[in-house]
């Protein structure tokens, strides 16, 4: 499949000029996410759970086939193991408070990377305060990656909790969790996976895998806003409390006590957004049309066509890794001497959408010693011509600045 026909399946993309190189912010909807949204609310529109007549049970339906569908799509077991959530911001704030709170204790160790967005990071600040527990970080080397002696330095018997993403939001690092996993549960921790930049490119399989907990957005992967997966080890979610408390997560609420719900509804209060399920067990059937061998190839492609070309700028700093076969989609880079949020304004001119600022991750802009980046991020429905305009409208930037730039 040619990415020019898959772009035609995005209506945004396909009407408009513009260049959008923002997917790690979040993604471009295809067509049939944002059909099989306008048709839930044509035909099945119902609060799930609560009704006994036939539009509630039709919803109801809809909404846990989708929980289904994506427990095979994850490779879990059991589709009660997989929470729906807002995004993966409330994901890892539900484990932290649910599991975190009610499980370490003063000098427990928490070991997080250095390159964490902040929601992966501020919770842990939160637990280690309230707990006494200790907040401990593996660096990263020259290259951007975690090397083999920060892992085992930083893990020890007195950590409990490893929380990690699975690639970089900065960087573009993809990390080697199955290894940093495997360490970690030998020393008897825990293993939290932030997986939002990794699984609208690869296939996520949580059985080999072997993590606790692995959380996801699916605005990153062509799902609606407002729709977050956490997926955890059955085990351990039926001994946790749950994080919001109201209305079908309970089992029988009296004046002075309540019993809660068994999985996946303890975590589940309240009215859900539907909409966002069905748009997320859409997304998935896109993917799963496309193929995650078709979405590494199409993007390898035009990344390393993309770094490439942005090698050749002599006024451009560039932090991707080395090692190409460990860098994703993302790119970060810099125009010498010009501000990132100057530049993507003046992208901005030229139609190009491109991120600008510290990406959520200020402890890594400040162990690399920046403030800010510029940052294009790709997916299956960017071309070799949208790398081009970039470039060129780089090459424009530059000019407009390059005169007042100190040597």
């Amino acid at each position: 499949m040619q990415t020019e026909d898959i772009k035609k399946d995005f209506s945004l993309l396909s009407n408009s000029n513009i260049v959008y190189l923002d997917s790690a912010a979040t993604t471009q909807k295809p067509e049939s996410v944002v059909n099989a949204i306008k048709e839930f609310y044509e035909k099945y529109n119902a609060n799930p759970h609560r009704g006994a007549y036939s539009l509630s049970i039709d919803a109801t339906k809809i909404y846990e086939d989708t929980r289904k569908k994506i427990a095979k799509f994850i490779g879990a077991r059991d589709e009660q193991t997989i929470i729906f959530s807002k995004n993966a911001t409330e994901s890892l704030n539900l484990i932290a408070y649910s599991y975190g709170l009610e499980n370490l204790n003063k000098d427990d160790e928490i070991v997080l990377s250095i390159m964490e967005h902040h929601s992966n990071l501020v919770p842990w600040q939160k637990v280690s305060k309230i707990t006494g527990a200790k907040l401990n970080y593996m660096y990263i080397d020259e290259n951007y990656e975690i090397p083999q002696e920060e892992i085992e330095k930083k893990i020890t018997s007195k950590t409990k909790i490893v929380s990690l993403c699975s690639i970089s939001n900065v960087t573009g690092t993809i990390n080697d969790i199955e290894k940093i996993i495997k360490f970690a549960h030998k020393k008897g921790a825990i293993v939290i996976i932030d997986a939002s930049q990794s699984i609208p490119h690869y296939k996520l399989d949580v059985q080999k895998l072997d993590a606790d907990f692995v959380v996801f957005s699916g605005h990153k992967m062509l799902a609606p806003l407002g729709i977050g997966v956490l997926y955890g080890k059955k085990e351990i979610l039926n001994k946790m409390s749950p994080f919001i408390m109201g209305g079908d997560m309970i089992e029988y609420v009296h004046e002075q006590e309540t019993t809660f719900a068994p999985l996946p509804n303890k975590f589940e209060a309240g009215t859900q957004n539907v909409e966002g399920v069905v748009g997320l067990g859409a997304a998935i059937d896109y993917i799963e049309s496309i193929g995650y061998d078709t979405i590494n190839l199409i993007e390898k492609e035009i990344v390393k066509y993309a770094i490439d070309k942005l090698s050749s700028l002599d006024f451009i700093n560039l932090y991707v890794t080395r090692n190409r076969d460990n860098h994703s989609s993302v790119i970060s880079f810099n125009i010498k001497g010009v501000h990132p949020h100057d530049v993507a304004s003046i992208l901005d001119s030229y139609n190009i959408c491109i991120r600008s600022g510290n990406h959520c991750a200020q402890p890594l802009m400040r162990y690399l010693g920046i403030d800010s980046t510029c940052r294009v991020s790709f997916y299956i429905y960017n071309t070799k011509e949208d790398v081009d305009r970039l470039i060129d409208a780089l090459n424009k930037a530059y000019d407009m600045f390059k005169k007042y730039i100190k040597d």
